[in-house]
C-alpha cells in the first residue's frame, strides 16, 4: 500500500502544484479587466465570467507594446514619459531601479542569469550553487580590484529569495549544466541531478581554470 500511496503522490503533488501556480496566474491577471469599462466585461457581453480572458488582454497588451516601442515613434513617446517620470521625487527612484533590473534581467545584452557557478558558502568546504549576476564596477571594483564578480545564491526551495555576493573569480568555478537545470538542482534540494554536459564542441568558456591535480 505504501508504495501505491508514494506513487500516486508523485503524480498529485507536481499536476497539483502545476494547476495551483495556473489558477494564480489567471485570477491575477483577471483582475486587470477592473480597469475595463464595465459594458467591455465578459459578465456583461455573455452573462457570465470568462476566467483567462484578463491574462489573454494582459499579452495582448504587452505585445502591443513592445510592437508600438520598437520602431523610431513609440521609443520618442516612452523617451518622453520617462523624462516626466524622473523629475517625479519618489517615482523616479522606484521606476529607475527597476527599470535598470528589468533591462539587465530581460534584455538580449544583459548577462544576469547566464551562468551557473559553484561558490564556497556559507563557509570554506561547503559549496553551493549560484548564479553569476555581473562583475565588480565602479566604486566596488576600485576598494576590491576589477577580478571579482557578482553571484547570487538563491535559497531552497524557494529561489526568488537569496543572497548576493561579491567574490573573488579566482574561488569560482563555472557549471556546464544550463541555467533552467542549475534552477531544478536548487528547487529540487538536489534530488534531480542536472544534466550530463554539453559536448565539448558546445562549452561555454570558462570563468576560471581549476587547479590541476
Amino acid at each position: 500500500m505504501r508504495r501505491y500511496f508514494i506513487a500516486g503522490l508523485l503524480v498529485w503533488i507536481p499536476l497539483g502544484i502545476t494547476l495551483w501556480v495556473l489558477r494564480l496566474i489567471v485570477v491575477t491577471t483577471d483582475q486587470t479587466l477592473s480597469v475595463m469599462p464595465i459594458a467591455w466585461r465578459p459578465e456583461a457581453l455573455f452573462g457570465f465570467p470568462l476566467p483567462g480572458v484578463g491574462l489573454l488582454v494582459t499579452l495582448l497588451v504587452v505585445l502591443l507594446t513592445g510592437f508600438a516601442v520598437a520602431n523610431y515613434v513609440g521609443r520618442k513617446l516612452l523617451a518622453l514619459g520617462e523624462q516626466l517620470l524622473v523629475h517625479i521625487p519618489v517615482v523616479k527612484s522606484i521606476y529607475g531601479g527597476v527599470k535598470q533590473v528589468s533591462e539587465t534581467l530581460f534584455s538580449n545584452e544583459g548577462q544576469a542569469f547566464r551562468e551557473a557557478v559553484l561558490v564556497e558558502y556559507p563557509r570554506k568546504g561547503c559549496w553551493t550553487v549560484a548564479f553569476q549576476t555581473g562583475v565588480a564596477s565602479g566604486e566596488v571594483a576600485q576598494h576590491l580590484g576589477p577580478d571579482h564578480i557578482s553571484v547570487y545564491i538563491p535559497t531552497t526551495p524557494n529561489p526568488t529569495s537569496g543572497f548576493f555576493l561579491i567574490v573573488p573569480r579566482s574561488d569560482v568555478r563555472e557549471l556546464k549544466m544550463s541555467v533552467d537545470n542549475a534552477l531544478k538542482y536548487v528547487i529540487s534540494m538536489g534530488v534531480v541531478a542536472p544534466l550530463e554536459p554539453a559536448s565539448p564542441m558546445t562549452e561555454k568558456p570558462s570563468v576560471t581554470e581549476l587547479p590541476s591535480r
